[in-house]
């Protein structure tokens, strides 16, 4: 059991799940957090992970650093998803060990399930069939997270947990037009097609000033200061014109959001009351006709068990930003995986549930993107 002495680094910590862990951490009292910028320690670098694991000897590590992004993202660097995100948890959870941490919580991501899962998504479906192509090189590096954490809780006794969020949503997302997950992304590009179509180019200035454009495969980039010919071709390179928005994909696919700020306080409440062997009791193992049993997939879904299809996100989305244009869909553009509902009753036998709503969520990111907007813009 951790103490609120115990000196806990958060990797990741100004990322969006990173950030709110740390901050529900400090609401519980835990106020010995260690957390280090991308330029202070490139966890890519084995020698300086060691260096940092030698010089603060954290008690616990809480693994929420990752390499992240969307469809496009993730087609087009598949080698950059892969290699970051083996790196980070090779060198993150072996100096763990090397350490002796006592406790260390990985986070993964559903998207280490089938294309083609059972719905919804039990945490025994892992490893039961193909996984979906676009997010496949991400996918196995999470994989091969989690079972690091199950291996070394085998091998050496460790207390290692992982948890698989849904997909994540909330304050510090990232809004970036060609990176950004679904959410946020159908966010920032319904609030500027409203600006264009108010003729409120004050506001569209602000928003690009803060987060420039750049346009794919050029090197045309624009900010607050660009003329309005070369925003509006740019923003239309990403389906953000006066009269509409068009989104990737036929919007038919179903997703599960969750508040980040909910995942943070799931993940804290199994860092500091879950133990491996928690999941295990509350496991059924096969035993093969080796006599072996066959302890796996203990890992933890963790969402809200709720899904909605992605038009009606983005109609959701339209109706909070109150946007009069057209939403439009590019079907030649990929779907990703239809369905991806997670099973979160071993979650729940934990004795952790959600409780924001989708409108709710929706409802609070559009505040914060806006309220950021306006603190970081200097007339």
């Amino acid at each position: 059991m951790l103490s609120k002495s115990s000196k806990i680094f958060v990797a990741g910590h100004h990322g969006l799940v990173g950030s709110a862990i740390w901050n529900n951490l400090k609401a519980r009292g835990y106020n010995n957090l260690v957390g280090k910028s991308h330029k202070e320690l490139d966890l890519l670098d084995p020698l300086a992970v060691k260096k940092f694991f030698d010089e603060e000897q954290p008690d616990a590590v809480v693994l929420a650093a990752a390499h992240v992004g969307g469809i496009m993202a993730n087609l087009q660097y598949r080698a950059d998803f892969i290699y970051q995100n083996l790196q980070i948890q090779q060198n993150v959870i072996g100096e763990s060990w090397m350490h002796g941490v006592k406790k260390l919580l990985f986070l993964g991501s559903t998207c280490i399930y089938p294309g083609e899962a059972p719905q919804p998504m039990p945490e025994d479906c892992l490893l039961t069939s193909s996984l979906e192509y676009t997010n496949e090189p991400y996918a196995i590096a999470k994989i091969a997270g989690l079972k690091m954490c199950e291996s070394f809780n085998l091998q050496y006794g460790t207390n290692y947990i992982a948890v698989m969020p849904t997909n994540l949503y909330g304050p510090n997302d990232n809004f970036h037009l060609e990176n950004s997950h679904v959410l946020p992304a159908m966010i920032r590009k319904v609030y500027l097609a409203k600006c264009l179509n108010e003729g409120d180019w004050e506001a569209v200035r602000k928003d690009i000033n803060l987060r420039p454009v750049t346009l794919k495969g050029t090197d045309l980039r624009v900010d607050g200061q660009s003329s309005e010919a070369d925003i509006l071709k740019v923003l239309a390179a990403y389906g953000i014109t006066p009269e509409a928005v068009t989104l990737w994909g036929t919007g038919a696919p179903m997703r599960e959001f969750l508040w980040s700020e909910e995942m943070a306080d799931a993940s804290v409440h199994c860092l500091l009351n879950v133990d491996f062997k928690d999941v295990v009791e509350k496991s059924q193992f096969v035993t093969n006709h080796d006599g072996i049993r066959e302890v796996r997939n203990c890992h933890i879904n963790v969402g809200t068990g709720k899904q909605l299809s992605i038009k009606e996100c983005a109609e959701k989305i339209v109706r909070e930003i109150g946007f009069k244009g057209e939403l439009r869909w590019d079907s030649t553009k990929p779907d990703g995986t239809m369905l991806k509902l997670t099973d979160v009753s071993k979650l729940h036998a934990l004795g952790w549930h959600h409780t924001i709503e989708i409108d709710e969520g929706i409802h609070r990111l559009y505040e914060w993107y806006l309220q950021g907007i306006c603190i970081n813009h200097k007339d």
